[in-house]
């Protein structure tokens, strides 16, 4: 299997869970913008711009969410858009914890954990776009590295 296949597969099955994950906790701020139903308190956006989990529902929904699976779906089908959309994905993770943590502080191992997935899928994206312009120098060749 080549190396493209290997980060394509990968990276599309992280996006497929991320999606899944995102919609369903996206539904479920939306549906119930308390965060009853999710285990939230309304006390959590007191230095937040919210007055509920509704927007923060609906972002999460669409960007994390509809987002990252129809990056998914461009990654299976190979599109030449696919590496960029990858990277920008990884990009809004990165900002939405960011943004999560800024607003609300530091509240479950998830927080950390999603910063690292939203890191890996922006590096990963990159590798893609490279791979897929052919000019990753990393994959091609014997490689002669010294040691000083």
């Amino acid at each position: 299997m080549n190396k493209r296949k290997v980060f394509s597969y990968g990276i599309a099955v992280i996006l497929t869970l991320v999606g899944f994950a995102s919609i369903l906790q996206g539904f479920g701020l939306i549906s119930q913008p308390d965060g009853a139903g999710s285990g939230l308190t309304l006390e959590l956006l007191a230095d937040s711009p919210f007055k509920d989990f509704l927007i923060p529902g609906i972002a999460l929904f669409t960007v994390n969410g509809i987002g990252s699976l129809i990056g998914a779906f461009l990654v299976f089908k190979n599109h030449k858009f696919a590496g960029k959309i990858t990277t920008l994905l990884g990009i809004a993770m990165i900002i939405w914890i960011s943004t999560q943590v800024y607003w609300i502080g530091f509240e479950s191992w998830l927080q950390p954990t999603f910063l690292f997935v939203g890191a890996a899928e922006m590096i990963i994206g990159y590798v893609l776009e490279a791979l897929y312009q052919g000019n990753w120098k990393l994959f091609k060749g014997p490689h002669n590295f010294q040691s000083h």
